[in-house]
């Protein structure tokens, strides 16, 4: 009889760990809050994005946190609280924005998203998942000459420390490369082997190819508490009743905080809040998905609809959808794109990401419990990550050398 693994979180990271378990012969339940697929796997841009290696610990984001405290428009913000767990991310974070960090980060997330990246690639040559794959690579769109100076000292970086460089496009040649950006741009760089998809298609397909395979899933099943004897986890409490396994994913995003005193582990992740906004295809869409690097949004075609989506806000988990932070989207479009968006809203939407304070996952052993695993803190890159991630949990579990380091990922880092 198959060992029984519950995986907590239906999003893309608990879907891709049930994914590798499953095929690793394991009998695979997934329970979710809310429904499977929801939250930042649904309303995200779809970007996978191998090029992404530098942390988001950097100086320039923690001046653009102490500016927002007075800045309530901020796309980069920290509301006024005083929650302690809040004050102690940010002092971590801080301590972290330094160029040591960066290189040390860096070279573990690289090694972790070019996994992804190649999972991804293996995953969508068997044509089993519809998810509007297209490795098409990701257009960084500069707007000043200021911002294209700096993008270049960072992209050179990039190139020379961790191999990974983008093609430059002059502002001239910009509207021929991408008939829907405007004229007058300063230019762009274009990481070719960056990709895009749909995220709530991905979801879908990888959730249906699953349930034929006997996978499980659960929603509206709400995770309670858990109970632990022996440096075992016992049981996991359900506003639906008592759950049993022989091994526990926990992968619930933004949310997994709220189990750190049952598991006994700190787990210092906060909702790093976010926006975006779907219509329907513009007359001009854009071709490629696309970064505004200045004002921090995001663009991202799909077959039958475009989106727009950035902000970062830690304000807790507050719910509440502006209308003016969709403007912000919208407007901030309106200085790259003929069209920023399409005659008709389809959806606006915000979500949580899993924030960690040295950006990188927690994904690994829960210290002193043998059975349990974690797999969450993805921050702006769930997305991304969840394919090496999924790998990573099942290689673990099954005690076998695990296809990348997972060391620098462990939750131990945080005792």
């Amino acid at each position: 009889m198959a060992e029984r693994v519950v995986v907590v979180g239906g999003g893309v990271v608990g879907i891709a760990c049930a994914h590798y378990l499953s095929c690793g012969g394991y009998d695979v339940t997934v329970v979710d809050q809310d429904r499977i697929g929801g939250g930042c796997s649904h309303g995200n841009c779809g970007h996978i994005c191998a090029s992404h290696v530098l942390p988001l610990n950097e100086p320039a984001n923690l001046l653009a946190g102490f500016s927002s405290l007075v800045n309530p428009r901020a796309p980069f913000r920290v509301r006024p609280q005083w929650r302690p767990a809040l004050l102690r991310w940010l002092w971590e974070f801080a301590r972290r924005c330094n160029h040591r960090h960066a290189l040390s980060a860096g070279s573990a997330m690289k090694s972790i998203l070019d996994a992804s990246l190649r999972e991804y690639e293996a995953l969508f040559r068997t044509r089993e998942f519809e998810a509007e794959w297209q490795p098409l690579g990701l257009l960084y769109v500069l707007r000043t000459g200021r911002g294209m100076d700096r993008f270049a000292a960072q992209d050179a970086m990039l190139r020379d420390t961790f191999g990974v460089a983008a093609t430059r496009i002059e502002g001239s040649e910009l509207p021929e490369f991408e008939p829907a950006l405007r004229a007058g741009l300063a230019g762009g760089f274009l990481y070719e082997g960056d990709a895009f998809l749909r995220p709530d298609a991905l979801t879908g397909s990888w959730r249906r190819w699953l349930a034929r395979r006997g996978v499980r899933f659960e929603e509206n099943r709400r995770v309670r508490g858990v109970e632990t004897t022996a440096g075992e986890i016992a049981r996991l409490r359900t506003d639906a009743g008592e759950v049993t396994a022989d091994h526990y994913v926990f992968a619930s995003g933004a949310w997994s905080g709220a189990l750190a005193a049952d598991l006994g582990c700190p787990l210092p992740i906060e909702p790093g809040k976010g926006y975006s906004i779907t219509t329907t295809r513009p007359r001009n869409c854009p071709r490629h998905a696309m970064l505004f690097t200045e004002h921090r949004v995001g663009a991202t075609p799909f077959d039958d609809g475009f989106r727009l989506g950035s902000m970062m806000e830690f304000a807790g988990f507050d719910a509440t959808l502006p209308p003016w932070r969709i403007r912000q989207l919208t407007d901030a479009a309106r200085y790259y794109l003929h069209e920023p968006t399409g005659d008709e809203v389809l959806e606006t939407w915000c979500g949580w990401r899993p924030m960690t304070w040295d950006s990188l996952p927690v994904i690994g052993r829960v210290p002193g419990l043998a059975n349990g695993v974690l797999a969450t803190g993805h921050h702006m890159l769930g997305m991304t990550m969840a394919p090496a991630t999924g790998r990573l949990v099942s290689d673990i579990i099954a005690e076998e050398a695990t296809h990348i380091d997972a060391a620098p990922f462990s939750p131990a880092r945080f005792a």
